[in-house]
């Protein structure tokens, strides 16, 4: 479908999706995101539902201002994916192992390493611009300083949540590595920081929602904020950067007799600001919850724990600001989704992957999220199709 154009305050409401499907609260945040002052387009994922301040799924393209809360407090959250030369032919009958050995290389939930994780050790691994990485922690917010040494011994681990790790197969029987994970906690933190901040200006008091706060260009708090938004994206890029080695690290050992290689890695945010141009302006444009699909942008569009995921190119579309959806999305919250699906549900939906399917991760079953076809057909003028990919391994924090 093309997109579905919406009135709006200030500026028009672009959305590739069914109006008539998006619940009324996400509705209302898209009208109160087209009043801001500072707006200049406003574009809606077919993944879009109801978030923090502004939806999940949108794209929003400001002049000389930032939403932290339209960023979310996972700053870099994102996506990795690599080919490797493994076949489904190679992969044991019992993918128990397997999960196993995964889980115990990369801690889930809270977990983190005993101690900060040496890029150098991994074969192939570039190192160079890590050390300067962690030498520009100093410049972050002070209200963070003392999380130097957590953010150490996460780096490198998945959280919770819908972040997962995974082992897929394509249709030409190839097996891939996937990954999704942003900026632990340290970007967490700083998100709250800034957004306490924004919340408190004068020139944001009048807005129709607090939680809708700026940043505007040529101020402190602005300088600040970019300081620490763009280190918490690269740190997020790092953090999956160095699961991924840890990933590719069990599957060498698990198949030593294969010799597995490994394609060049793709790898995308989908919770960002980025400084771009539109009809000769400079904007800021912050993704929540979607990807940059500009022309030729390899990204990664994942369905839910049991429905797959794609593999996309981008096609460059500016009514979109050259963004695509970054997922299914949800379409109910997880105290919905615990209420309506049993742990007996989460095993028929995860039938054939090898995954948890306890109480801990129902909020996370397939049928809480949108279909994952319908998401792709929706943005046909957005993406196109690369490789669909079938989780046989699925890892949840």
């Amino acid at each position: 479908m093309s997109y579905v154009e919406l009135p709006g305050a200030k500026v028009p409401i672009r959305m590739w999706a069914d109006p008539a499907t998006v619940e009324e609260g996400a509705l209302q945040q898209l009208r109160n995101v087209a009043t801001l002052p500072w707006i200049k387009g406003l574009a809606v994922m077919p993944d879009v539902h109801y978030g923090k301040g502004a939806t999940v799924g949108s794209v929003i393209a400001m002049r000389g201002a930032v939403c932290p809360a339209a960023v979310g407090v996972d700053i870099g959250c994102g996506m990795s994916a690599v080919r490797t030369s493994l076949t489904a032919n190679d992969l044991p009958g019992d993918l128990s192992r397997l999960r196993s050995k995964i889980e115990q290389a990369i801690p889930v939930g809270r977990g983190m390493h005993d101690g900060p994780v040496d890029p150098g050790r991994f074969h192939g691994l570039a190192t160079a611009g890590w050390d300067d990485f962690w030498r520009r922690f100093d410049g972050v917010a002070e209200a963070v300083k003392f999380r130097r040494e957590r953010a150490g011994k996460q780096m490198g681990t998945l959280g919770s949540g819908n972040h997962f790790v995974e082992i897929c197969t394509d249709v030409t029987g190839s097996v891939w590595l996937m990954l999704h994970s942003g900026s632990r906690n340290i970007g967490k933190e700083l998100a709250e920081h800034h957004i306490g901040i924004a919340r408190k200006l004068p020139h944001n008091q009048g807005l129709i929602d607090r939680d809708l706060a700026v940043f505007v260009a040529d101020t402190p708090q602005m300088a600040a904020y970019r300081n620490d938004l763009f280190w918490a994206q690269e740190y997020a890029k790092y953090n999956r950067t160095l699961m991924m080695a840890l990933l590719k690290d069990v599957v060498r050992k698990e198949f030593k007799k294969a010799k597995p290689a490994f394609e060049p890695e793709i790898s995308a945010h989908h919770n960002y600001v980025a400084e771009e141009r539109y009809d000769g302006i400079d904007l800021l444009v912050t993704r929540k919850g979607a990807i940059r699909a500009g022309s030729g942008d390899y990204g990664i569009i994942p369905g839910s724990m049991g429905t797959g995921s794609y593999i996309v190119k981008g096609l460059g579309n500016a009514k979109s600001f050259n963004s695509a959806s970054h997922g299914a999305g949800r379409r109910m919250s997880r105290n919905a989704a615990k209420r309506r699906f049993s742990t007996k549900d989460l095993e028929e939906q995860t039938r054939g992957v090898e995954c948890r399917k306890d109480s801990g991760v129902v909020d996370e079953i397939p049928g809480a999220y949108k279909p994952i076809e319908q998401v792709i057909d929706q943005q046909r003028d957005l993406v196109e199709v690369v490789a669909k990919l079938k989780q046989v391994v699925c890892v949840k924090g």
